[in-house]
C-alpha cells in the first residue's frame, strides 16, 4: 500500500508541484526578458525602477494585476467570460505533463536518497524500479505527441469564449480571427510533425530523443522544412508576431481580450507565454534532441557532457524562445488576408508535399 501511494500520489505530486511552480517563475520573468530585449532593439533601457535592473517589475506587475478593479461588462456572459481565460492558461501547464526534462534515470539517485530517509532498502528500491520509467519527467505515454495536439489546441477555445462572452464587436472579431487562424495553421503543424514521426517510428516523446540519440543525429538535419513549418505554425498558434491578428491593437483595440481588465487579463497575458514555452520544449524535443547535448559522437567534444542533461534542454528552450522575442522587435504584422493564403496556399501544400517525399525516402532506402 505504502509503495503504490508513493509511485501513483505522491511522486507524482510533487513532481508536478515542482513543475508547475518552476514554469509559473519562467513565464513571469519571460514576460521581463522580452520587455528588456525589444527595449534593447530598439535602443531604450526597459524596466529599471522596481529592484535592481528592473529584476522585480514582474512581483509587481502581478500585485498590480491581482489589486486592479475586475471588471465584467453588464451584457456579458458572466460565466463563460469568468472561465474562458482559464481555458487558455490550463492546458499549456497540461501539456507539460509528457515534456521530458531529462533521460529517465536522471532523478533516480535523487529519489533513491530521498526515499532512503524515511523507507527500508527494499521499498527504496522497489519504488526506484517502479518509477524509473517516469524519472525525469511526470508521465511517458505511448501517444505523447497526440496528447501535446489535442491538449495545446484546447487552449485556442478560452480565446474563442472569451471573444464571444464579452458582448462586444472588437473582441467578437478577435476571437473570429483566432478560430480562423487555428483552422488554417493546426493543420500545417499536425502535418509537419508527421515526417518526425516517420522518421522516428513512435508516438512518444521520450523515443523520439532516445532515437536521436541512438542515430547520433538531431531530427532538425533529416527533417528540415518540417522544423521551419513547425516554427513558424508555433508561432501563428500562440498569436505572436507577426501572427498576433486576433488582438491586432491597431485595428481591434485588443481583440479577443478587449473587455478584460484586472486577473482574468493577466491569465490571457500569461497563457501567451506558457504557450511559447510550450512550442519551444516542444520543438527541441522533436527536432533538437531534447535533453541531448551537441554532437555526441565526436570525441573531442566529450568535456560538453559535464553539463546535466536538464541543463542542455533549457538552453535550447532559452535559445527558441530569444527567437520568438527577436522576431517581434523586428518583424511588421501581417495582414488578415495574407495570413490566410499563406496557411492554406503555402504551408499546408509544402508540409503534404514534405510527408509524401519523407514517405517516399523511407520506403526506397530504409
Amino acid at each position: 500500500m505504502t509503495e503504490t501511494l508513493l509511485v501513483y500520489a505522491i511522486i507524482p505530486f510533487i513532481k508536478i508541484a515542482v513543475i508547475v511552480l518552476i514554469l509559473s517563475g519562467a513565464i513571469a520573468y519571460l514576460t521581463l526578458l522580452e520587455r528588456k530585449l525589444v527595449a534593447h532593439i530598439q535602443v531604450r533601457l526597459g524596466p529599471m525602477r522596481v529592484g535592481w535592473h528592473g529584476l522585480l517589475q514582474p512581483i509587481a506587475d502581478g500585485l498590480k494585476f491581482i489589486l486592479k478593479e475586475d471588471i465584467i461588462p453588464s451584457k456579458a456572459d458572466a460565466l463563460v467570460f469568468t472561465i474562458a481565460p482559464a481555458i487558455s492558461l490550463i492546458p499549456a501547464f497540461v501539456v507539460f505533463s509528457v515534456v521530458p526534462f531529462g533521460p529517465p534515470e536522471m532523478f533516480e539517485g535523487l529519489l533513491r536518497w530521498s526515499l532512503g530517509w524515511f523507507f527500508d532498502s527494499a521499498t527504496v528500491e522497489s519504488v526506484a524500479q517502479n518509477t524509473l520509467a517516469s524519472g525525469g519527467f511526470i508521465t511517458d505515454i505511448n501517444i505523447a505527441v497526440l496528447f501535446v495536439l489535442s491538449v495545446s489546441s484546447v487552449g485556442i477555445l478560452g480565446i474563442i469564449l472569451g471573444g464571444w462572452a464579452s458582448n462586444s464587436k472588437y473582441p467578437l472579431l478577435g476571437a473570429l480571427r483566432s478560430s480562423a487562424q487555428m483552422v488554417s495553421y493546426e493543420v500545417a503543424l499536425g502535418f509537419s510533425i508527421i515526417g518526425v514521426l516517420l522518421v522516428a517510428g513512435s508516438l512518444s516523446l521520450v523515443e523520439i530523443v532516445q532515437n536521436q540519440e541512438k542515430a547520433h543525429l538531431w531530427y532538425v538535419f533529416v527533417q528540415p522544412v518540417a522544423f521551419a513549418l513547425f516554427f513558424i505554425c508555433g508561432m501563428a498558434e500562440t498569436n505572436r508576431l507577426p501572427f498576433d491578428l486576433p488582438e491586432a491593437e491597431t485595428e481591434l483595440v485588443g481583440g479577443f481580450h478587449t473587455e478584460y481588465s484586472g486577473f482574468r487579463f493577466s491569465l490571457y497575458f500569461l497563457a501567451e507565454y506558457a504557450n511559447m514555452i510550450t512550442i519551444s520544449a516542444v520543438a527541441v524535443t522533436l527536432f533538437w534532441g531534447g535533453w541531448l547535448r551537441p554532437f555526441p559522437n565526436v570525441s573531442w567534444l566529450a568535456f560538453l557532457g559535464l553539463i546535466p542533461p536538464v541543463l542542455w534542454f533549457l538552453i535550447k528552450v532559452f535559445l527558441f524562445l530569444y527567437i520568438f522575442i527577436w522576431i517581434r522587435g523586428t518583424l511588421p504584422r501581417f495582414r488578415f488576408d495574407q495570413l490566410m493564403r499563406y496557411g492554406w496556399k503555402v504551408f499546408l501544400p509544402v508540409a503534404l508535399g514534405n510527408v509524401i517525399v519523407s514517405a517516399g525516402v523511407l520506403l526506397a532506402f530504409l
